[in-house]
């Protein structure tokens, strides 16, 4: 199974969209503190839809409380101005797919941390600045998961 985290996601929509995805890929969803939003937020819920009971999701008060739950792990983060590919990695099961904000994605000190195992981005037209977050995410953890041949628990 892979494993999301995100940090201190400002959006609901997009994580009540993730919580989606994570049910239906057998994937965990972390999320790190502070969150732009209340759990109980009416965006967050309609966007889950009735998935949030089936998703394995944990909010971790900062950082390390996520990094002490996730490791030892390969952690992937990704930001529109890595130079890897998200395609040029072999993911095992496992893995955790790492994300920033998304007025700003992950602070470059974050992606410098020695608990990152590699930078990585998904293509985009020149000039383009970023791709929705939870689209991106949908993008990185189908191709992880069709790695593994879609086998149960993603």
């Amino acid at each position: 199974m892979f494993r999301i985290l995100f940090y201190r996601p400002e959006i609901p929509p997009n994580t009540g969209n993730t919580i989606r995805l994570a049910a239906n890929t057998g994937s965990q969803l972390h999320l790190v503190e502070p969150l732009g939003f209340a759990f109980e937020d009416k965006h967050l819920r309609r966007a889950g839809l009735d998935y949030h009971d089936l998703a394995y999701v944990r909010v971790h008060p900062d950082l390390d409380s996520a990094w002490h739950a996730l490791l030892p792990a390969n952690v992937y983060a990704f930001s529109s101005h890595a130079d890897r590919c998200y395609t040029d990695v072999a993911y095992q099961p496992g893995d955790v797919l790492f994300f920033g904000p998304e007025s700003a994605g992950l602070p470059e000190e974050i992606q410098r941390l020695p608990e990152i195992t590699d930078r990585l981005r998904v293509p985009m037209m020149p000039g383009s600045r970023s791709i929705n977050l939870a689209n991106t995410t949908a993008i990185a953890l189908y191709e992880a998961w069709r790695q593994r041949g879609f086998a149960a628990g993603g």
